[in-house]
């Protein structure tokens, strides 16, 4: 009996983890996941596991920062990861098989003393550095307008691109065209590859909030119908360049907010094609379900629900609201990771 991620990727779907949790890469690499991806938050729950607790104790009494060991660990913690997926990397010629590495979330605080050129100078640097000799290592860059700016740059130079943070169409276009900017200025194409982060629910949840007018049909889906959309629009972008390696959509914000949706709500609606990167335990929960999963990406709802959505949801306003709050979220994890290694500094200062 085939087993329900196992008809996901049967179904076109490249399934992703949105940890870098040793355990957790192994048992989802069982299931048939072939990636995965980090973020501050997953490092500061790896610290707090444990799991890097002999890591963490020998960077500290290395003499380096707060801030030099928090991009240590994370650069250990992905490394990791990435030693199980590269048998998936080399079986793909570098379709498949990428960890993704974030860069620098305090250049996006409101608090950054740095101005617009200086924060895509320090992403570009930041880009080159963290992709240097990492075969499947994929660079996270924000779509702010200083992670847009540092795009082209970085495709030239050969790094692997996941830009995320991706919320509506006008954002994806702008990203997708630095990219492909940068991309046309190598010697060759043999090896260029990127993929585009939509978020999804964080846009039912703003929905939700600022627009309660919509009917019963229309609330609840506008995160999928506009990731739907990115990737029709994705699709027909790169079909006639000829490429190697696709440049792929990845469905990334999956966990569902709403306790009434089912845990596999966003994972079910857009199975068949790209890149699901899912929390492990949507991931656990799909694995569980007995479900067969089928494609539904390129299904939208009536037309009149897509009407209604267009009608009722004032696409720049939501951008706006999401983008703050998505920055907020970007910005605040981060800080929170370096307190945490501070704390367990002055743990290690106190016994000694």
């Amino acid at each position: 009996m085939t087993q329900p991620i196992q008809s996901l990727i049967q179904a076109g779907s490249k399934v992703w983890l949105d940890s870098v949790h040793p355990e957790a890469v192994a048992q989802n690499r069982t299931w048939g996941a072939t990636g995965a991806t980090s973020n501050p938050v997953i490092i500061s729950d790896l610290i707090r596991s444990g799991v890097l607790d002999r890591q963490l104790d020998e960077l500290l009494r290395s003499g380096q920062s707060d801030e030099e060991v928090a991009w240590a660990l994370a650069d250990q913690a992905v490394r990791m990861a990435q030693e199980v997926f590269l048998p998936v990397w080399e079986q793909t010629q570098g379709d498949d098989g990428y960890v993704s590495f974030e860069l620098d979330p305090l250049l996006e605080d409101p608090q950054c003393p740095l101005s617009h050129e200086e924060k895509v100078q320090r992403y570009i640097a930041l880009g080159k550095q963290w992709s240097s000799g990492h075969r499947n290592r994929m660079i996270k860059v924000p779509a702010t307008p200083a992670g847009i700016d540092a795009l082209e740059e970085l495709a030239a130079a050969g790094v692997t691109l996941n830009v995320t943070l991706l919320f509506v169409p006008e954002q994806y276009r702008r990203a997708r065209e630095a990219v492909w900017r940068g991309a046309q200025r190598r010697g060759d194409l043999e090896h260029f590859k990127a993929v585009f982060s939509i978020f999804i629910s964080r846009i039912d949840v703003y929905t939700a909030k600022h627009v309660p007018e919509l009917s019963p049909q229309a609330q609840g889906q506008v995160g999928i119908v506009n990731a739907k959309r990115i990737w029709q629009e994705n699709e027909a972008f790169w079909a006639d360049k000829g490429l190697k390696l696709k440049p792929e959509i990845v469905f990334a914000s999956t966990g569902t907010k709403n306790p009434d949706d089912p845990p596999d709500k966003y994972v079910e609606a857009l199975a068949g094609s790209d890149i699901l990167t899912n929390p492990p335990q949507t991931n656990a929960w799909v694995q569980q379900s007995g479900k067969t999963y089928t494609r539904q990406v390129d299904r939208l709802p009536p037309p009149e629900v897509l009407e209604e959505i267009d009608r009722k949801v004032d696409l720049p306003r939501m951008f706006q609201v999401l983008m703050r709050e998505g920055l907020e979220k970007f910005a605040t994890p981060q800080k929170e990771l370096l307190r945490l290694i501070a704390s367990r500094r002055g743990e290690l200062e106190r016994v000694g």
